[in-house]
């Protein structure tokens, strides 16, 4: 019976780009993008995760592949409420009886409307009672941060749709900052500048593979090459242009300048004993945004503060909110809980 109850309660992590599923005792069970493809006219789901992902920008007429949430919050109530399901019942072991609790992560910045949504959803999908954590802090305890000590920790976690920057210490957040600027925004960036310099149209997977492959945010010793395909506007026709690393870093100035802004503005607004801890802690990057190559060096060139990437970025906020389920009772306070009206 023990086993039962042990490896029912869950962790999610609702992002804008993935979606993490982390289970009690077993850790991150399912990882998928959050894409929802649907029949246009029924709206019956007929995929989710990295299958629906691949039909993005690639359906015919009578399917529509969306991404139910945007900038951290949820666009599409009724997708998302499926998809949730969906990727839950893909790691709950057929056990309709057992209702498992579920905490979910929320962007700090969201208001009681849509956490109220987020929260729903989650009742929706199945669950006992739905606890919330939010996304810095869930993603300071994945990347190991002793966040319930006096001292200043410092965490930048940077998704799909929302950048997070917050100061935590004694198991609270002191300062919080969180920005609608992230990597869909980058990805958006090398959208609009390959239309305007090159008059080529991407698509947003194009672009997103183009991010990871050339982006940057700080000159590389090796600055790679690579050839973009995509259609031509003039023309209309398919096209490939060779563009290098050091036009994409000029692509995404815009968006990396805000997310070094939300930075300085949170350092900022610090208070000072802690922000002497973080001078010499650090500030730790989470997120997909953390892969991006250079953001540490920028982030220390523009700051002055010591710059840490996670150990495994992608993964710390499922990891962090997976901790608060296996130690609930220890890490209770961190999560924002109401009773369900």
């Amino acid at each position: 019976m023990a086993n039962s109850i042990l490896g029912r309660d869950m962790a999610v992590d609702l992002g804008t780009a993935n979606t993490l599923v982390y289970v009690r005792g077993r850790g991150v069970l399912l990882n998928e993008p959050s894409v929802v493809a649907l029949d246009a006219q029924t709206r019956e789901i007929l995929a989710v995760g990295s299958e629906a992902k691949q039909m993005l920008g690639r359906t015919p007429g009578g399917i529509t592949a969306i991404r139910p949430l945007k900038d951290g919050v949820i666009a599409d109530f009724e997708s998302t409420e499926q998809m949730l399901r969906l990727f839950i019942q893909r790691v709950h072991r057929r056990r309709y009886f057992a209702k498992p609790r579920l905490v979910i992560c929320v962007p700090s910045g969201i208001t009681a409307v849509e956490q109220r949504a987020v929260k729903e959803a989650g009742y929706q999908a199945g669950a006992r009672r739905v606890y919330i954590v939010e996304e810095p802090m869930a993603a300071a305890i994945g990347a190991g941060l002793p966040v319930h000590e006096a001292t200043g920790n410092m965490v930048v976690d940077i998704g799909g749709g929302t950048t997070e920057v917050a100061v935590i210490s004694l198991g609270g957040v002191v300062t919080s900052l969180s920005i609608r600027t992230a990597g869909d925004d980058l990805d958006a960036a090398i959208v609009a500048w390959m239309k305007k310099e090159y008059s080529l149209m991407l698509g947003e997977r194009t672009a997103e593979e183009v991010k990871i492959t050339l982006g940057s945010a700080f000159p590389l010793a090796r600055e790679p090459e690579a050839d973009v395909r995509g259609r031509d506007l003039v023309s209309g026709l398919p096209r490939s242009v060779p563009v290098s690393s050091a036009e994409v870093r000029q692509a995404l100035e815009e968006p990396l300048h805000d997310i070094v802004d939300a930075v300085r503005t949170t350092l900022d607004r610090t208070p000072p004993e802690l922000a002497g801890d973080i001078m010499d802690r650090g500030l730790v990057l989470t997120g997909g945004g953390a892969l991006l190559r250079g953001l540490d060096e920028r982030l220390r060139h523009e700051t002055g503060m010591p710059v840490h990437v996670a150990e495994d970025p992608l993964h710390s906020v499922a990891v962090g909110a997976g901790r608060c389920v296996e130690e609930f009772e220890a890490l209770h306070q961190v999560l924002v809980s109401e009773p369900r009206r």
